[in-house]
């Protein structure tokens, strides 16, 4: 049963996003945190964009929360954000990994020893390695992983990473990973 499913993406991943959040239905009970490789500011225009369009609550992630059900996170610009064994969500400013902070690999790692079987990992486009480590750690743990096929992503390079180091991720389109989330809120 998955707990919570977590999303990486970077260079083409604001219209992959999009696409499948505003496809969820209200009732989708599952948290969704999210990394989104952006450029450091202060405000996250993707955020308020995307609360106007989904049906989901959408925010950007705050230190010390508690997980809720019907939600997406964000990572904030500039923080990794960690998920915590008692489903909180820790932000932090240690160094980047991959060059990038937020890093889709903290999250992974960090949601496979915190949900280990019950977590729901989905890689999307992007320009670079970072995310393959954590989704290896998220199969590894028992998880569901998911590659966004990368013959459909805007740029290739971390969706095949990522099916290079968990080859028994599913590769699947955009449209298919919504149908997978959909029936995950039946």
């Amino acid at each position: 049963m998955t707990r919570a499913v977590v999303i990486g993406a970077s260079a083409g991943g604001v219209q992959a996003l999009s696409w499948i959040l505003t496809a969820l239905p209200p009732e989708f009970a599952c948290p969704i945190l999210i990394v989104l490789h952006v450029p450091q500011r202060a405000d996250n225009p993707l955020v308020d964009l995307l609360r106007a369009r989904c049906l989901l609550e959408v925010k950007e992630a705050e230190d010390k929360e508690m997980l809720q059900h019907g939600t997406v996170y964000f990572a904030p610009p500039g923080y990794h954000m960690l998920i915590e064994k008692d489903l909180s969500i820790a932000l932090s400013s240690d160094e980047p990994v991959n060059f990038s902070r937020p890093a889709i690999d903290v999250l992974f790692e960090t949601a496979a020893d915190a949900l280990g079987q019950d977590v729901t990992a989905i890689i999307l486009t992007g320009a670079n390695h970072d995310g393959a480590r954590g989704l290896r750690a998220i199969g590894a743990a028992g998880g569901t992983t998911i590659v966004q096929d990368p013959s459909t992503a805007e740029m290739p390079t971390m969706p095949l990473a990522a099916l290079e180091a968990c080859p028994q991720a599913r590769s699947l389109s955009i449209d298919e990973i919504v149908v997978h989330l959909r029936q995950e809120a039946a």
